[in-house]
């Protein structure tokens, strides 16, 4: 039968009740060494463990019960995409761990003290027995949020080399006006129902007549309201895509006042007005949204480039024991999210210190 396991995340704190059983490796076993340092089987299985409670707990719900076993993508299961996930991740912990002198890294004494303190915590909630299950051991505990921090701190200090400008023109966002007419209608149930092509037919004409009379509309809103239709209002740029990448496409050669043609999409006839060329708002959001893409994509070039040049092995033999099946773990919420960020830096913790 399967053994279950409860994790409370609390203020950090990961606290696990409800275990039975025994595991089928030794602590030191070593799933995986990176250069020179070893991830062992304890670490591997503790921080497998806690990204299992987050599966199972925000997405059983959705995956079923067998959702280790379902497919994932092709060719592989919940299980093999997760665990692989977590190995790659803890192999990228140890490399920002060892780069951490080229960024000028380091835990304060405060943070060591959250850590030991957090860690402190969850040993002191659990009988030894129930640690076992879940490799959570004081060291082991202290170990895997010593990582998290770590990551947390050299992701900020590798995005600081992001370049952070972004002009107006390349940002820029427009504004438009659009309307659709659809080819749906709901049935009796409320359920959406496809029109006949008989159907489909007379929705474009009435969407022709209606974008040849908005081009001398007033209010491109309020005669959408006159004819029965609701106008929705977007910002855009020529990237986008939604709600049509035609109505966009269309929309991107006016002018601003200007009305598109209709536009046939597959779910229905568009017609838009152009209402800015340059939406203030919008291109300021574009601009932190580029920022942070540079950003994520400035420490994600960096691991990666780290982890092709690492010495990388892993035993698949002993990898393999740490069974998503055999144990099933979640997580008890109160009050906040799961620990992802529970153990704060100096700069947060005087942030929040600052706000209250």
């Amino acid at each position: 039968m399967k053994k279950k396991i409860l994790i409370l995340a609390m203020a950090g704190m990961l606290a696990a009740t409800s275990l039975t059983g025994c595991g089928s490796f030794k602590d030191d076993d070593v799933v995986a060494v990176v250069g020179d340092k070893e991830i062992t089987a304890d670490i591997a299985n503790f921080y497998a463990r806690y990204t299992q409670a987050q599966y199972e707990t925000y997405y059983a719900g959705y995956l079923g019960e067998d959702m280790w076993n379902s497919e994932a993508m092709e060719g592989q299961t919940y299980e093999e995409s997760v665990k692989d996930s977590v190995l790659k991740q803890l192999e990228t912990m140890i490399l920002l761990e060892e780069h951490m002198g080229d960024y000028e890294v380091s835990l304060s004494d405060k943070e060591k003290n959250a850590i030991e303190s957090t860690a402190k915590e969850f040993d002191e909630a659990n009988a030894l027995e129930d640690k076992e299950k879940i490799s959570g051991s004081l060291k082991t505990v202290k170990r895997v949020m010593t990582l998290m921090a770590i990551q947390q701190k050299m992701t900020e200090a590798i995005q600081a080399d992001a370049d952070t400008e972004v002009s107006d023109e390349e940002a820029a966002q427009k504004s438009m006006q659009y309307v659709l007419f659809p080819y749906t209608t709901k049935d009796a149930d409320g359920k959406s129902v496809d029109l006949s092509d008989e159907e489909k037919a007379k929705v474009k004409s009435k969407a022709e007549d209606f974008a040849e009379a908005a081009k001398t509309a007033e209010d491109f809103g309020a005669f959408a309201t006159e004819q029965g239709v609701e106008a929705s209002t977007i910002t855009f740029d020529k990237d986008s895509s939604t709600p049509s990448a035609d109505l966009i496409a269309a929309a991107d050669k006016l002018g601003e006042g200007e009305v598109t043609e209709m536009i046939e999409a597959e779910n229905g006839c568009y017609v838009g007005k152009v209402t800015s060329l340059f939406d203030r708002e919008a291109t300021d959001t574009k601009k932190q949204s580029i920022v942070n893409d540079r950003k994520t994509d400035l420490y994600t070039k960096t691991c990666e480039k780290w982890l092709k040049k690492a010495d990388i092995k892993v035993n698949k033999s002993v990898w393999k024991k740490v069974d998503f099946n055999d144990l099933s773990v979640t997580m008890k919420v109160e009050d906040q999210e799961p620990y992802a960020n529970d153990v704060k830096t100096d700069d947060q913790v005087d942030t929040d210190s600052e706000g209250q």
